[in-house]
């Protein structure tokens, strides 16, 4: 019943997608989550806190089986090798988000390059370690190196505009990601229910399959999504808050506290960001309407201003501050589902709670409403 072209296209049971969140690591619940049927995507933004954040380094390279003195290259192949190993019996199908932008470049081009190689060294590798998606930047540059490598290319957008570029890039699967979502949000608030259907009309015509991010969380919106067009939807904020993710504890616990109107939109790294609500994120919020007001105005800046700047410098010190378990200073990134969540299953269960949702739900059509 939901065998969406989503998961024709990777080789998943089911049509979700567990979203590569950072800048901690997610080693452990991506194995979770590609064991439970789904796609699971290990987040490598964790490699550039090195020097600003070695906690958080060590604590990326660590979970994956590596060591923080290891290269970034033998961290990474030590993170997919340890994924491959800790999903063969359930044949778990897995991949990477890498963030493309402009100031990243290098960094991605060693991220990409090295799953490349540990693939064309291990082609047994490459019958579950299927995709790299990007995000954050522009799709056009990478489209000979991933699809000539054999990966499924998957795209993150905010916009039409930005899946008519991945179209024209020749990305196998968009993503349409909605205001709703957690942590990086557009410049532009346009939300899942606007964005979601416009996007899927437009890719339409090109046969390129439309999957939904930004407020999904359970069987009832992954319900909306593949009624809105959708070959399925991405998750990040539901599986943040699971047994198995590596993110620290006082942020999952953040999440699951959020309740009514939990969220709000402030500063982050590359731009806007969706905040859980605490003193904390409301005078992070007061300060960016100052310093950076951009932010609410949908006018994009570099992030080199001095108000840009003094704005990341403080997010990465309460992202360390959260890290450490000190409340009276951290920052947690959340979606707007945040205010629906509150409890913290283990990712078995809760896969099988969102489809066992959404096929109830879709059975039940026919009864109410024929």
């Amino acid at each position: 019943m939901l065998n969406t072209a989503l998961c024709k296209s990777l080789g998943i049971k089911y049509p979700i997608i567990q979203a590569g969140m950072g800048p901690f690591s997610n080693n452990k619940l991506c194995i979770a989550t590609a064991n439970a049927g789904v796609l699971g995507l290990l987040s490598t933004s964790g490699i550039t806190t090195r020097t600003n954040q070695p906690a958080i380094y060590k604590h990326f390279a660590e979970t994956g089986g590596a060591s923080p003195d290891d290269t970034p290259e033998t961290i990474f192949r030590k993170i997919f090798r340890q994924t491959f190993e800790n999903t063969k019996e359930s044949g778990g199908i897995f991949g990477i988000n890498v963030m493309v932008s402009a100031e990243l470049k290098p960094i991605a081009e060693m991220i990409i390059n090295t799953a490349i190689q540990e693939r064309r060294e291990n082609p047994e590798m490459g019958e579950r370690f299927k995709v790299i998606f990007t995000s954050a930047g522009d799709p056009m540059p990478w489209g000979e190196k991933i699809k000539s490598a054999g990966f499924k290319w998957l795209h993150v957008v905010p916009s039409v505009k930005g899946a008519q570029r991945c179209q024209k890039a020749g990305v196998d699967v968009i993503v349409a990601s909605g205001h709703e979502g957690g942590f990086h949000t557009s410049w532009e608030p346009v939300h899942s229910m606007i964005l979601l259907p416009a996007v899927v009309e437009a890719m339409a015509p090109h046969g390129v399959p439309v999957v939904g991010a930004g407020g999904f969380c359970d069987g009832k919106t992954l319900v909306a999504a593949l009624a809105l067009g959708a070959a399925g939807a991405q998750m990040g904020t539901r599986f943040l808050a699971t047994q198995e993710s590596d993110f620290a504890e006082l942020w999952k616990q953040g999440i699951v506290k959020a309740g009514d109107r939990g969220t709000l939109v402030a500063r982050g790294f590359v731009g806007p960001a969706r905040w859980i609500k605490t003193p904390v994120s409301l005078k992070h919020q007061e300060n960016t309407l100052k310093k950076a007001p951009g932010v609410f105005l949908g006018v994009p800046d570099d992030g080199m201003s001095e108000g840009a700047r003094e704005l990341i410098d403080f997010e990465r010190e309460a992202i360390d501050a959260t890290f450490e378990g000190d409340e009276s200073r951290a920052l947690y990134a959340g979606g707007e589902c945040a205010q629906r969540i509150n409890d913290m299953p283990c990712v078995k269960d809760l896969v099988a709670q969102i489809v066992d949702e959404t096929q109830n739900i879709i059975k039940g059509f026919p009864q109410r409403y024929v």
